[in-house]
């Protein structure tokens, strides 16, 4: 729990990173810099997809359309988070000369995404209307 508050308070101060081990290659920042740039747009992509179904789909049942929209915002918004809180793992890594952090969101993502879609598809198929 105190390495995860460190890490937020990281969040707004970049700067201190320098502070721990060594630069590393320009490359690997950049390319840690254009990871968590694809994790943004990512998570802006579920928070429209969210407001998409909840705006575009008004046939829906409400229960099912604000689960839905819900679902996806809730993974934007993780998604989002998750971003910031792995640049700054990755860099400090990099700096350290240590092994890049692992994480298993990656993979509760691609399954929320899947469970929300294999929903929309029961919703489709099966004609649920408001």
């Amino acid at each position: 729990m105190i390495e995860f508050a460190r890490n937020v308070r990281l969040w707004f101060a970049p700067q201190q990173i320098r502070q721990e081990g060594s630069t590393p290659d320009y490359r690997f920042s950049l390319a840690n810099e254009r990871t968590f740039l694809a994790w943004v747009r990512t998570a802006l992509a579920l928070i429209g997809g969210g407001f998409a179904v909840d705006q575009f789909l008004p046939g829906l049942a409400r229960a099912w359309r604000v689960g839905l929209a819900l679902a996806l915002l809730a993974a934007g918004v993780l998604c989002s988070l998750r971003a910031v809180s792995h640049w700054i793992r990755c860099e400090r890594a990099m700096r350290r000369g240590e092994d890049l952090p692992v994480s298993r969101f990656p993979a509760l993502l691609g399954l929320v995404v899947a469970l929300v879609a294999l929903a929309m598809v029961v919703v489709v198929l099966a004609g649920w209307g408001g």
